[in-house]
């Protein structure tokens, strides 16, 4: 199954850290890191008074089912010593999204696929369309080409 994961980092060296994120991924059981976006820099969502964000998109192939998948991401965080906070948009080494899975919609209590905020995200949707085809369907939102033309790419600098 072809599966997209966002990366982003804002501590402890953060190109360092997605770059590590992306050797880890190709490491995963019965995956393959097929691509990778570079690096993008942004700014961060929500409070301001943290350093700008490390962004990248990575397409894996994977045998992993989806929340086995979930648990690899939370792993790899959990090596680059994450620490979850209660507040939304808190500062971290490392955050692993799964943000597509084909073209499955999926909706349970850990896992929520497509990413329900990925669509509106311009620190998203760039470095997706680096791996992917504009042409690619975002179940229930349409193609990232259109997506893309409602995102202004403010704020996203590609390094």
């Amino acid at each position: 199954m072809t599966a997209y994961i966002g990366l982003g980092s804002n501590l402890e060296n953060p190109p360092e850290q997605v770059q590590k994120a992306f050797q880890a991924l190709d490491q995963l059981p019965a995956t393959e890191c097929v691509k990778h976006s570079g690096l993008f820099l942004t700014h961060p969502v929500g409070p301001q008074d943290q350093p700008d964000f490390i962004n990248a998109v990575v397409k894996l192939e994977t045998g992993l089912a989806p929340e086995q998948l979930l648990d690899e991401l939370q792993r790899i965080e959990q090596t680059h010593l994450r620490v979850r906070k209660a507040e939304q948009w808190a500062p971290r080494t490392l955050d692993l999204d799964l943000l597509l899975y084909g073209q499955q919609q999926i909706a349970t209590a850990r896992l929520r696929v497509p990413h329900p905020r990925m669509t509106g995200r311009a620190f998203v949707l760039y470095p997706l369309a680096e791996v992917a085809p504009l042409d690619l369907r975002i179940p229930g939102y349409g193609t990232l080409g259109d997506l893309l033309q409602r995102v202004p790419s403010d704020g996203v600098q590609r390094l």
